[in-house]
Formats: structure tokens, C-alpha cells, sequence
């Protein structure tokens, strides 16, 4: 049951770690001290700003929730995000960085053109804005869940806090916030996980209560589900403007690597905290709702002012992925629309302004498609997000890095755009059980491949 120290403590774990995010615009001169930190930042600030994206409601109360459920398949989720991070790390932190760009589209256009780097933007831009939305309502339901409150004050909580997270400090803003979170998160779960592992004993006490399968199975939804959910991950967030950012933001290649690598050791253990959480309700608690898994043990076992942090540590964590996210749109807004398109002459002041601007704007925005899409289902908005992300930057992005001699302008605009569409289309009509996110990918794959050999084709001939 909570508890006036419950408020007072979640309270006041919120209002610290917004104000570490509004101190931080002393540290803000430019649009691309903004966008970019200045290309300034070490491999853990880079690294706090992944995870304040990437550990968000999905690898927390997400995780209980399957945990819940099924059992060791919860893990998903986090082992995809830290392969994927591992990736960012290995194979592409270099190559972005040495750029100089601030956006993916950026880093395309370079290869495809811009108007490739035009599309692009706004395609992903209006595919991240979704992903918002689903963020939003992953906070106003443990906001309603946990306080009790009405839904319309829980959205305008959620949209507050965004803001002011990123409008003053913006990309340190989020490194700081992830920084901060990173410590709250494993101090709390590192508790709670004990709580939860003293209570079995050992792993011989989890094997007593659960059968191995489906609860002690990655694969009890079969193989090819496993390595698609993991395989999905690493799509999204390699094809997301927000954590490429963060690769834009090292201040040298060593420490973008760095940071990608810390983040792919620190995402798992999260997941299996919130595992083993899971479990333990399942075996103590079976009569609750799956989604309250991680909530309820808060309340129900950590001390009142513990369990507060651990509250307001949950609501950052899903604030922190929309602020990450919704930074991400305002600088392909920003750099790849107003200033290419709309006034190429803006100075460097017109410029955070509009940065600013843009992440109220997009605030907004998503306010009302929350208030529209009230009662829809929050995975329903991942899922559309990542199709359309992954189909439009995966492949071309491979293509830009290792194969840019064989790639052409034309395959490359033809590609960005068209692969979408047919994603869509492939989802909206059901036309198979195959997954709209690999017919995307393939066709984005044919099509790149297809318009690049006619290229070389015809400049043979001539």
C-alpha cells in the first residue's frame, strides 16, 4: 500500500533529477552543444545517454510483466538492446563519429543525396513521434496505477517532466538524466533482486517452484520467435536518430565505442533483475495483474523510502526513453528540414531556437494523440515504430558504411522511401504471418541492390 513517504520520496527523486537536467544548460552555448553535447562527451556520458533511452518501460516493468508470465523468455528484450548496443559499438561507432554529422540523415544524404537525407528524416521522424506515444502511456499507466490519479493529470505530469529533462540542456541533458537514472535503477533493483533471490534460496529454490519449461526456456516461444525478437532490437536501435546521436557525440571515436560497449554490459542485468521480480510475484502473488508485477513488489517489499526512489527511478525511466526520443526528432527537424529546406541562412542562435521550440512542439503533438489513443495498446506503438525505422534506415545505412562505392543516389532514394510503404502495406492487408518488418527489409535490400547494379550497368555500356 503506499504511503505519504512514498509520495514525498518519488517527489522528490523527480524533482532532483529535473533540476540536474535544467542545470545543465550552463553547459549549453550552441545548437550543437545541444544536439550533440558539443561533441564533448566521454564514453560514460555517452553511454548514460543510451540508456536513458533504451531502458524505458518495456525492459523494466515490460520484462516483470512477461517474467510474470513466461518466465526466463522475458529476457528478450534487454539481451536484443545490448547485442544491438554491442553492434553500435563494434561496427559503426567509428565511422559515424569520424562523420561530423548530427543526424542519420545527415550521414545519408552524403551518400544518396539529399533528398534521400530529406525523406528520410521526416519517415523516421514521424516513426519516432509514435514510438512518443507509446512511451507516454506507458507513464501515465503506472502514474494511475501507483498515485491513483486521474489520466489527463498523468499525461500532463508526463509531458512536464519530457520537457523539462531536454528544452534547457538538451542532449547533456539526457546524458545527465541517464547518468543519474543508471545508479538510482541498479541501487533499487540490486536490493529488490535480493529480496527476491533470498526468498528461493538459491537457483535450486526457483527450480523447486517453477518446472523447467516454458519458465526456464529463451526459446519456450520457439527459436525463430526468440532470434526475431532479438533480431528486431538490433534493427531499431541501430536505424534510431537517437542513439546514433549518441555515437555523433564522443569526443573521439574511442569514447563512442566505449560508451556502446558499457551500455551493452549494463542493459542485461536489468533485464534479469526484473526476471527473477517477475518470478517471485508469479510464485507469491499469482492472483495480480502481470503488468503490476514490478509496481506491487516495490510497494509490497522495499522500505517506504527506498520504494519511493524506486517509483520515481520507474517514471524516469520511461520519461527519459520519450525525452531521448522526442530530442532525436527536434534535431532532424532542426538540421535536416528548417535549415536545408526552409532557411538556409539561419545563425546558430535561430537554430537552438528552434531546437527548443521544436521539443515543446512535438510535447504537445504528442499530448493530443495521447488523449486520442487513450485505451490503445502501448506495444502496438512500438511495433509500428520499429517497422517503419528499420525499413527505412537499415539497410541503406549498411550500405552508406561499407558498401558506398557499389550504392548510387538513385537506389538509395528509391529504397528510403519505397521499402515503407510496402511495409505498411504488407501490415495494414495481412497478407502473411511474415513479419512486415523482413519484407520491408528485404525490399528495401532489392531495391538498393537492383537500382545500384542498373547504375553500374549503364555507365559500363557507355
Amino acid at each position: 500500500m503506499i504511503t505519504p513517504v512514498h509520495y514525498f520520496s518519488t517527489f522528490m527523486t523527480l524533482l532532483l533529477v529535473s533540476y540536474l537536467g535544467y542545470h545543465t544548460t550552463r553547459n549549453v552555448k550552441t545548437s550543437e552543444d545541444f544536439a550533440v553535447g558539443g561533441r564533448r562527451l566521454s564514453g560514460i556520458q555517452v553511454s548514460g545517454s543510451i540508456i536513458a533511452t533504451i531502458v524505458g518501460g518495456a525492459s523494466t516493468i515490460g520484462t516483470a510483466q512477461l517474467a510474470f508470465q513466461k518466465g526466463m523468455n522475458a529476457m528478450w528484450f534487454t539481451l536484443g538492446a545490448s547485442v544491438a548496443c554491442l553492434f553500435l559499438g563494434l561496427f559503426m561507432a567509428g565511422p559515424l563519429r569520424r562523420a561530423e554529422v548530427d543526424t542519420v540523415s545527415q550521414f545519408l544524404a552524403r551518400t544518396y543525396g539529399t533528398y534521400a537525407g530529406v525523406a528520410a528524416s521526416i519517415i523516421t521522424s514521424f516513426a519516432i513521434f509514435v514510438h512518443i506515444t507509446g512511451q507516454v502511456l506507458s507513464s501515465v499507466a503506472i502514474l494511475t496505477s501507483t498515485f491513483h490519479i486521474g489520466m489527463i493529470l498523468a499525461v500532463c505530469i508526463t509531458i512536464l517532466l519530457i520537457i523539462s529533462y531536454i528544452f534547457f540542456g538538451g542532449f547533456l541533458g539526457t546524458s545527465t538524466v541517464g547518468i543519474v537514472k543508471s545508479i538510482l535503477l541498479y541501487i533499487t533493483l540490486v536490493i529488490s533482486g535480493i529480496i527476491a533471490y533470498n526468498y528461493f534460496h538459491s537457483m535450486g529454490g526457483l527450480v523447486a517452484v517453477f518446472p523447467k519449461e516454458p519458465w526456464f526456456n529463451l526459446f519456450s516461444d520457439g527459436i525463430y520467435v526468440g532470434i526475431a525478437q532479438g533480431f528486431s532490437m538490433v534493427v531499431g536501435i541501430v536505424s534510431t536518430q537517437t542513439y546514433l546521436q549518441a555515437m555523433f557525440s564522443g569526443k573521439d571515436e574511442k569514447a563512442s565505442r566505449k560508451g556502446a560497449c558499457i551500455s551493452a554490459l549494463l542493459i542485461p542485468p536489468v533485464g534479469l533483475i526484473c526476471t527473477l521480480i517477475g518470478l517471485y510475484m508469479r510464485a507469491t502473488h499469482p492472483e495480480i495483474i502481470p503488468k503490476e508485477a514490478l509496481p506491487s513488489f516495490i510497494l509490497m517489499y522495499l522500505n517506504p523510502w527506498i520504494g519511493g526512489v524506486a517509483i520515481a527511478t520507474l517514471i524516469i525511466s520511461v520519461i527519459g526513453t520519450g525525452a531521448g526520443l522526442t530530442l532525436g526528432i527536434s534535431t532532424m527537424i532542426n538540421r535536416d528540414i528548417y535549415v536545408k529546406c526552409i532557411n538556409p541562412k539561419a545563425d546558430d542562435k535561430k537554430q537552438l531556437m528552434v531546437l527548443r521550440y521544436s521539443v515543446c512542439i512535438i510535447s504537445i503533438l504528442t499530448m493530443i494523440m495521447v488523449f486520442t489513443n487513450m485505451n490503445s495498446l502501448i506495444l502496438k506503438w512500438g511495433f509500428v515504430s520499429m517497422t517503419l525505422r528499420g525499413t527505412t534506415i537499415f539497410i541503406p545505412l549498411l550500405g552508406a558504411l561499407y558498401f558506398k562505392e557499389k550504392v548510387n543516389k538513385e537506389a538509395g532514394l528509391v529504397a528510403i522511401i519505397v521499402a515503407p510503404i510496402i511495409s505498411v502495406v504488407w501490415e495494414v492487408f495481412h497478407i502473411s504471418n511474415i513479419s512486415s518488418l523482413y519484407i520491408g527489409l528485404a525490399s528495401s535490400f532489392i531495391l538498393l541492390t537492383v537500382f545500384s547494379h542498373k547504375d553500374i550497368k549503364g555507365q559500363l555500356s557507355k
